[in-house]
């Protein structure tokens, strides 16, 4: 079975290659010239862990092109993987998707037999049974049935452990025209995944509604974690960690997702909630729980930042460590650390900051100067006061020296409770999310 992807961008590349080491000839479309030749010369156009040995380990089964209606005419199926932002309303645009439906339509007239386009791409509930199947059959000039298929297969993927999540995924949800073209599409999940996942077949609105619906749940458990947290740093001897763990023992909570920390960022989980809010909007009601779980995520960096400026006590350098939305991408989108970075800079503080891969892209996001250290250890051992935003493993490992002040000590606060106890020998770690982390400091 032969696979064109279109979309060579953080999902679509992965997606690619994923296939490709599970023995699909897969060639991969985009418009960007230099995703092309970089599947092509054997190199990833994103950085994702694991990317890079897949494509190395696959490449006789793995090319790109930027000729759409050629690799339709030598594929079976078409995932289509291309951006789907946020509007003025709060909705996903819709535009790439429509576009691809378009070219995807018109090289589909130079083709007979059947075919089948999956639409991977997260649309707002109604738009794969309206504007985006009349768009597709209107250019191809066949209707989806005998000879054309259509689903919507959104992923539940989390950057930094893409290539995982996809050969190890919880469940395949697959909206289906028919169910020629579901049973073709399960099929294809049957050879890739590692495992044996839930597969939920259902009609196309249903499945957009389940995509969102995932998302919102979980950025619900999010939040949630995080006002306990808040409560905790005002409540003496409270523990969130404590307090999420035993309430996560409940079969009906679960743990996963459920810790208080900084809120959640990327390019999915804060647009998501907007969506859902905007569509019950439409519908003539309201997401409540959406709203307010958007409301407090936006809150945690004004959280944040009340801790550094009440311990703050000279005009010192704030060290910032992890600029990335999470750990192991370089993606800044909604990223909660480069939010602090421009939150303390608006309030005239000087900041330096150090994350393992996510510098460039911050540069790009605040366009400004931004002073950034070599290691987290240079930047802990140049800080009046150190702030951890991102779990990155090694911001658990900075050696003690570098905590060290002479006739002074550094202040920690540490959203994430990484830092080891034993810092507190020489420096005042405040472990935000236990008690009277808004007041004295709890190591040290």
């Amino acid at each position: 079975m032969k696979i064109s992807v279109v979309g060579l961008g953080k999902l679509g590349a992965l997606l690619s290659a994923v296939l490709a080491s599970k023995g699909f000839s897969v060639v991969g479309v985009d418009v960007n010239q230099e995703f092309v030749a970089a599947i092509n010369a054997g190199t990833a156009p994103v950085v994702e862990p694991g990317l890079q040995d897949l494509i190395d380990a696959n490449r006789e089964r793995l090319r790109a092109t930027t000729d759409l209606t050629q690799a339709i005419a030598e594929s079976d199926i078409t995932f289509v993987i291309v951006p789907t932002p946020s509007d003025g309303t709060g909705r996903f645009s819709h535009a790439a998707v429509l576009d691809a439906m378009r070219a995807i339509g018109l090289a589909l007239r130079q083709k007979e037999g059947y075919h089948l386009v999956v639409v991977t791409s997260t649309v707002m509930p109604g738009s794969t049974e309206g504007e985006i199947r009349h768009t597709l059959e209107q250019h191809a000039q066949r209707r989806v049935g005998p000879e054309l298929g259509l689903c919507y297969n959104p992923e539940f993927i989390a950057l930094g452990s893409v290539v995982q999540d996809m050969l190890r995924p919880d469940m395949i949800l697959i909206g289906e025209s028919d169910a020629r073209a579901g049973d073709l599409l399960e099929s294809v999940y049957a050879k890739s995944c590692d495992n044996t996942p839930a597969v939920r077949r259902m009609n196309f609105v249903n499945a957009e509604l389940t995509k969102i619906a995932v998302n919102t749940f979980v950025t619900t458990k999010i939040s949630y974690a995080n006002m306990l947290a808040d409560i905790c740093d005002r409540l003496p001897g409270a523990d969130v960690e404590v307090v999420t763990k035993a309430v996560g023992a409940d079969s009906r909570i679960g743990t996963k997702y459920l810790r208080g920390a900084t809120g959640y960022g990327g390019p999915c989980f804060p647009r998501d909630n907007v969506a859902f809010s905007a569509l019950a909007r439409a519908l003539g009601t309201r997401a409540v729980l959406a709203e307010a779980t958007d409301t407090v995520n936006r809150y945690q960096v004004e959280r944040v930042l009340g801790a550094v400026e009440a311990r703050l006590l000279d005009s010192g350098l704030v060290g910032v460590l992890g600029l990335s939305y999470k750990p192991h991408t370089a993606v800044v989108e909604e990223s909660q650390g480069v939010a602090l970075v421009q939150r303390l800079t608006e309030l005239g503080r000087r900041v330096v900051v150090y994350d393992p891969v996510a510098i460039p892209a911050a540069r790009q996001v605040l366009r400004r100067p931004l002073d950034a250290a070599d290691s987290a250890g240079e930047c802990v051992k140049r800080s009046s006061l150190v702030v951890v935003m991102t779990p990155w493993a090694e911001f658990g490992q900075i050696p003690i020296e570098a905590y060290r002040r002479q006739g002074s000590r550094l202040t920690v606060i540490d959203c994430w409770r990484m830092t080891p106890r034993s810092v507190g020998d020489v420096a005042d770690v405040v472990y935000l999310g236990q008690g009277a982390a808004l007041g004295a400091s709890v190591v040290g």
